[in-house]
C-alpha cells in the first residue's frame, strides 16, 4: 500500500509541482523566448514542459464538463430537484430529458474542456517546434495524440466541430466548423502518424500519460462507433487496435473489480491503461462525495465538508444487477446509513418521520421535490475516513477490462456466435462473481457494458451505439407527468450535443447542430 501511494505521489508532483497549475484554470503564462541552452537539454525537462497539457485532464470531471455530459444524460445517473437543492435554472433535468440548449452549463464545460485542452496541446507544440531542439520530436507526437483524445471526446459529444491545429494565430482568428466525418478522419490520422513514436512501455513512467497503448485504446474506441460517427463501421479494426493492446501481454483483469478504483489505485494496477491521477491537495477535482451524498453523510465519513445531496443513479439501473454481483456493492450505496460512532446518521428535514437517513434505490420524482433520501448513491470510488472535497482515487478513461468487452462486441457483430467474444464477455463476468453467459446479445452486451463500466462516462456513447438512447427510462417519457414540466426529446438530433450559444456568438463561422 505504501509503495502504490508512493508511486501515485511521485506522477501527480511529476505533472504539477513545475507549474502549480489549477485544475479550472486553463490559461497559462506565455513565454516567447526560451533559450535552447538553458532549457530542453534533458529529457526530463522536456517531460516538465508536458505537464500542462497533462493536468488539464483534471477538468474532465468537473460539474459541467463531460462527465455530466456523458452520465445525467444516460439511464445511468440523475440529478434530481430536492426543493431549494440542485434547481440550477432546471439544466440538470434538462440533461436527463435530452431537452439540453446551447446555453446549458453543461453544454459549454464539456466544449471550454476539450478545447481549453487543445489550446494548451496547441502551445506546447509550437514551442517545441520553434525551439527544434534535439528529441523535440518524440514529445511532439505525444502531444498530438492527447490533442487527439480531446478531438475524439469533441468528435462523440459534438460531431461537426472547427480542427486547429495552430497556436500562432491571428487575433481574429475565426475556424470554420468541419463535419464529423473530417473530424473522425483527423483523429484517426493524427493518432496512427504517431503511433510509433510514442513509448511502448506499460510501467509507472507512462502512467497517466499517452503511450502506445493509449493511442490504440483511443482507435478501439474511434473504431468500435465509426458505425455511428460516419455511417461506415469499423468492427475488424477495432479488434486488431484491441488485440495490439492484448498482445502486449502488458496488462490483465485485477485480482479484484474494486482495486481499479480505490483511493490507492495507480501504476501498480495490472488493469489501467490510461488514468487521470486526481491527489486531494495537487491535483484537485475529483469531487463525487460532495455531489452524491447526503447532507448527514459527513457524520458517515467524517468528511471536512458537507456534501451537496444530488447525484444518484436510476432504480431500474440498479436492479439490473444481481444481488450476487461484486459490482452492484462496489458501485453503491444503499440502506440506512450510520455515523462513524455507529449512531444513525439522521436528516431533521427528512421526508420519511423515521429521521435516520436511508438510501432508497426508489426515486419518487425527478423533480422539484425529490425525496431527500431517494437515490442509490455512488460508492464506486471509496471514500477516506477525514477526507477534504477531493478525492485521491484516479479516474480510469481506458481499463483492460473496456478492451476485452471491445473486441468482444466488435467481434460479435460480425458473427453474433463468436465463441471467443463470448469467452471475453465471461472473463469479465467471472471477475464479478456471476454466472457466465451462454450466449451473446445486443441486450446483455449493453447490461453488461452499464455493469462493469458504471460512472465511467461510457455510457451514453454506448447507448446511441446500441440505438437505445431514445429509450424511456424513469422521468423521461413521451408523454409528460408530474416528474417534470416539459415531456423529453426523442428525436435523432439529441444523439449531439449542440454548439455553445457562446462559441456561434463569437464565431460566425461556426455552424449549430440540427435541432437546435
Amino acid at each position: 500500500m505504501k509503495k502504490i501511494a508512493f508511486l501515485k505521489f511521485a506522477i501527480v508532483f511529476f505533472f504539477v509541482a513545475t507549474f502549480n497549475t489549477s485544475c479550472t484554470d486553463l490559461e497559462e503564462t506565455l513565454y516567447d523566448e526560451v533559450a535552447v541552452e538553458d532549457f530542453f537539454k534533458t529529457e526530463e525537462e522536456f517531460i516538465a514542459a508536458l505537464g500542462a497539457a497533462y493536468t488539464g485532464l483534471y477538468g474532465f470531471y468537473g460539474t459541467p464538463s463531460v462527465i455530466g455530459a456523458q452520465e445525467v444524460s444516460s439511464d445511468e445517473m440523475m440529478v434530481p430537484t430536492r426543493g431549494a437543492d440542485w434547481d440550477d435554472g432546471g439544466h440538470w433535468r434538462r440533461i436527463h430529458l435530452h431537452q439540453y440548449t446551447p446555453e446549458d452549463p453543461v453544454t459549454n464545460g464539456a466544449w471550454g474542456f476539450c478545447f481549453g485542452g487543445i489550446s494548451t496541446c496547441n502551445r506546447l507544440i509550437f514551442t517545441f517546434q520553434e525551439l527544434n531542439a534535439p528529441g523535440s520530436d518524440v514529445f511532439i507526437g505525444e502531444l498530438e495524440t492527447l490533442r487527439a483524445f480531446y478531438y475524439l471526446l469533441l468528435l462523440d459529444l459534438y460531431g461537426n466541430v472547427p480542427i486547429v491545429t495552430e497556436f500562432d494565430v491571428p487575433a481574429d482568428f475565426a475556424p470554420a466548423t468541419e463535419d464529423r466525418t473530417a473530424v473522425f478522419n483527423f483523429v484517426e490520422s493524427e493518432i496512427k502518424r504517431n503511433l510509433p513514436k510514442l513509448n511502448p512501455a506499460a510501467d509507472a513512467n507512462t502512467y497517466g500519460r499517452v503511450n502506445q497503448n493509449v493511442a490504440n485504446a483511443m482507435l478501439a474506441k474511434l473504431y468500435l462507433n465509426a458505425e455511428a460517427y460516419t455511417g461506415t463501421a469499423r468492427w475488424s479494426d477495432a479488434v486488431a487496435a484491441c488485440d495490439a493492446i492484448i498482445n502486449t501481454g502488458a496488462y490483465g483483469l485485477a485480482t479484484s473489480y474494486g482495486d481499479n478504483f480505490s483511493p490507492n489505485n495507480g501504476p501498480s494496477v495490472i488493469e489501467t491503461i490510461f488514468a487521470i491521477p486526481y491527489d486531494r491537495v495537487n491535483a484537485k477535482g475529483f469531487v463525487i462525495p460532495q455531489q452524491t451524498l447526503h447532507y448527514a453523510s459527513q457524520g458517515t465519513y467524517k468528511l471536512q465538508a458537507q456534501p451537496w445531496n444530488g447525484w444518484c443513479s436510476l432504480e431500474e439501473f440498479y436492479n439490473s444487477y444481481e444481488d450476487g454481483d461484486v459490482r452492484k456493492r462496489q458501485n453503491f450505496i444503499v440502506g440506512p446509513q450510520f455515523n462513524a460512532d455507529g449512531s444513525p446518521a439522521t436528516d431533521a428535514g427528512a421526508d420519511d418521520p423515521d429521521p435516520q437517513v436511508n438510501f432508497t434505490p426508489e426515486v419518487n420524482e425527478l423533480g422539484p421535490n425529490c425525496q431527500r433520501q431517494a437515490g442509490a448513491r455512488v460508492g464506486k470510488y471509496p471514500f477516506e475516513i477525514g477526507q477534504n472535497p477531493d478525492m485521491n482515487n484516479d479516474f480510469p478513461l481506458y481499463r483492460y477490462a473496456d478492451i476485452l468487452m471491445t473486441k468482444a462486441e466488435a467481434m460479435w457483430r460480425m458473427d453474433s456466435g463468436s465463441a471467443e467474444a463470448l469467452d471475453l464477455v465471461n472473463q469479465v463476468r467471472a471477475r464479478a462473481g456471476v454466472e457466465a453467459f451462454n450466449a451473446l446479445t445486443a441486450e446483455n452486451l449493453l447490461a453488461e457494458r452499464g455493469r462493469e463500466f458504471f460512472f465511467e462516462a461510457h455510457r451514453r456513447t454506448d447507448l446511441i451505439r446500441f440505438g437505445r438512447y431514445n429509450d424511456e427510462w424513469f422521468a423521461k417519457r413521451r408523454v409528460g407527468g408530474p416528474e417534470f414540466a416539459e415531456p423529453a426529446r426523442f428525436d435523432p438530433e439529441v444523439a449531439l450535443y449542440p454548439i455553445p450559444k457562446a462559441q456561434l456568438d463569437a464565431n460566425a463561422n461556426l455552424k449549430q447542430n440540427p435541432g437546435y
